[in-house]
């Protein structure tokens, strides 16, 4: 039950209300990691004309699978467990159409920028967690309008301590970006791409890094 709410706690991030009198030694940390994103889904659009009208067109558009890297920059807690803010990166293509002849729309940086919080179930050295986040989500095409929507994370792992500042971890991390479903998406001056009619795109994150603790 004790680790039931804490989970509860951190799902809803809350870790930065929790009182800290003390902070487990090491205190701060660097994690830069790369890894893998799978495009999970894809989101329904209608193509907009030149007069921002809607067409008949309608079709399902995606992020395509890429390599990725990132950085967390975080402090421990005594639960245990730690703070973090997170950095992600990835370059890829936006791409419409059908699952073997997709057609390439425009190349795509997605960026999520995050809080969150981690707890975890130590069992000496190696460290099994949890980890929940909240931040936005940027997706930056080429030619077109920078989109910044707000996104949640989720996910679990695993951290290896080689020494006491110096550690291994790989994760799983599940990304939920929600998408206005009544509103134009990626505009330039003259015109925009498209009128969403998704709610949420979901991506997820096969990650390993290792961790610098001070």
């Amino acid at each position: 039950m004790k680790y039931v709410n804490r989970l509860t706690v951190i799902a809803g991030l809350l870790p930065l209300t929790l009182a800290l009198p003390t902070y487990a030694e090491p205190e701060l940390f660097v994690a830069p990691y790369g890894g893998y994103s799978f495009g999970g889904s894809s989101f329904d659009i209608n193509e907009l004309d030149a007069n921002k009208a809607e067409t008949n067109n309608k079709q399902s558009v995606g992020i395509e699978e890429a390599s990725h890297y990132g950085i967390m920059l975080g402090i421990g807690t005594n639960d245990p467990g730690n703070i973090y803010l997170l950095y992600s990166r990835q370059s890829s293509e936006l791409k419409s159409g059908g699952l073997f002849t997709p057609d390439l729309v425009a190349s795509l940086d997605v960026d999520y920028i995050h809080l969150g919080g981690t707890l975890f179930f130590p069992s000496g050295d190696f460290q099994p967690y949890i980890t929940a986040s909240a931040g936005v989500t940027r997706m930056m095409p080429d030619d077109w309008s920078t989109e910044t929507r707000f996104s949640m994370g989720i996910g679990g792992g695993a951290e290896y301590r080689m020494t006491q500042n110096f550690a291994l971890f790989a994760d799983l991390r599940g990304y939920a970006t929600f998408i206005d479903s009544d509103t134009s998406l990626f505009c330039n001056e003259d015109q925009c791409l498209w009128h969403v009619t998704s709610d949420v795109m979901w991506q997820v994150q096969a990650n390993l890094g290792v961790k610098l603790s001070f």
